[in-house]
């Protein structure tokens, strides 16, 4: 019997993350190393670089039988744990955070507990489809949360672009 690939989040040492994504790749292991277009200023020019998003993750895909493989890559320090084993991450969640990095620039993380709140959808942009909890609504400014990963995401949004869901009802805040 084939285990099913599932993705996971291993833990690396600093600014490692790159260097682990690389040598992850080399070992035929599929990887996703989220990368977040940053602008820098120097003195004399600005310039686009591309920093890890989550600080000393990176993401495997893997089956349990090849996390020994994943372990004993040099950087790699331990797979992120939950609930006394390897927390899996959703492919919706990977994806989510593909298509959010597709859009924005300069993404900011905040880590947080999860807690309950509306269950939004979005229903218009790069999102479309996507629910997730609100932690806040400011102005234009909504925060997503990630709940495998216990992050946010903070975009902004147009209140217009998202519903409320309440019992597999959708109501359009206005």
């Amino acid at each position: 019997m084939n285990e099913e690939l599932k993705w996971y989040a291993v833990y690396t040492r600093p600014r490692w993350e790159k260097k682990v994504a690389c040598l992850l790749e080399k070992k035929g292991i599929e990887q996703y190393c989220p990368l977040n277009k940053i602008y820098r200023q120097w003195s004399d020019r600005k310039k686009l670089v591309l920093e890890p998003l989550f600080t000393s993750y990176v993401f495997v895909r893997t089956t349990e039988k090849m996390h020994s493989e994943v372990r004993i890559v040099s950087g790699v320090v331990n797979f992120v744990y939950g609930l006394n084993k390897p927390a899996v991450i959703r492919n919706e969640e990977i994806e989510c955070i593909k298509e959010f990095l597709d859009v924005h620039n300069n993404v900011q993380l905040q880590k947080t507990a999860i807690t309950i709140n509306d269950t939004v959808r979005i229903i218009k942009g790069p999102l479309v489809e996507y629910e997730g909890s609100v932690i806040a609504v400011k102005s234009k400014t909504i925060k997503v949360l990630l709940p495998s990963l216990g992050f946010m995401m903070i975009a902004e949004v147009e209140k217009t672009n998202i519903k409320v869901v309440y019992d597999n009802h959708m109501y359009k805040i206005e």
